[in-house]
């Protein structure tokens, strides 16, 4: 414990270091802000010379205690720049209920960047991806285009989920998207002949087995894909795709490849 009782005089060189951050000016700051003793980057806090530029310096520190972080909150420039909100959410100290409150007055690709960034900590990027998803509804295409490409796998496949056939390619083109929500997907309501076949014909995805089969299975899978398809599925995965096919022309077309094998 470094708490010291009130008769306690401070140690000489800690006392200057405070008197210096209480009333450096703008350039002796950057020194201070250095200081490893908390109390100091407390003081500083309330010198008067204290600008923006210091705020991000000091923002950089990820040894900073969650105190000091709560200080910097309840600063007047932080509610005013939308930089100083970004450089305290980066802060990996900074406490989750403060980021959570900040990330609503970011932009759109400060959040994606926030997610994909190495030293973000778990819960900033779980609370930036949440509050994404609350955006998606209401972004225009265009971003919702880019976000498809850069987007981690979660909001990739929220956006696959849309059924917008213009933001297919770049879903299924971003390495992050997961096989699962490709397949969730063709069992949701949003696939049409045209998504359907989207997924088909992409180099990724169309040689997946467990793909290939939600395809086929779907009600609006063009006929093309059945005749390109079922002659290289095996006899077993034939009847088993018959026994769950309900379309007629669907079923005409296994019943025909069944025909033309022999049995094993």
């Amino acid at each position: 414990m470094n708490r010291r009782l009130p008769n306690q005089q401070l140690p000489a060189d800690l006392a200057r270091r405070l008197h210096r951050a209480l009333t450096a000016d703008k350039e002796q700051l950057y020194d201070c802000l250095q200081d490893p003793a908390p109390e100091v980057l407390r003081a500083l806090l309330k010198n008067p010379a204290l600008q923006q530029e210091h705020l991000l310096v000091l923002l950089l520190r990820r040894n900073l205690p969650e105190d000091l972080l709560k200080a910097i909150y309840h600063l007047d420039p932080i509610r005013d720049s939308r930089t100083l909100k970004l450089a305290l959410v980066k802060n990996p100290v900074t406490p989750t209920p403060i980021v959570q409150t900040l990330l609503p007055h970011l932009h759109l690709f400060e959040l994606v960047d926030l997610c994909c960034r190495s030293g973000a900590s778990t819960d900033q990027r779980l609370a930036a991806e949440r509050t994404m998803l609350l955006r998606i509804e209401s972004e225009p295409l265009g971003n919702c285009i880019t976000l498809a490409r850069r987007g981690t796998a979660t909001m990739v496949g929220e956006l696959l989920n849309k059924g917008e056939p213009r933001l297919m390619e770049p879903c299924l083109n971003n390495p992050r998207l997961k096989e699962a929500a490709s397949a969730r997907f063709l069992r949701g309501p949003k696939a049409t002949a045209e998504t359907i076949s989207i997924i088909a014909r992409h180099p990724r995805w169309q040689k997946r087995p467990n793909l290939r089969q939600s395809v086929l299975r779907h009600r609006h899978t063009p006929l093309i894909w059945f005749t390109l398809w079922l002659p290289k599925l095996p006899l077993r995965e034939l009847r088993t795709l018959l026994s769950r096919q309900s379309i007629p022309a669907q079923q005409t077309l296994i019943h025909n490849e069944l025909k033309q094998r022999r049995p094993e």
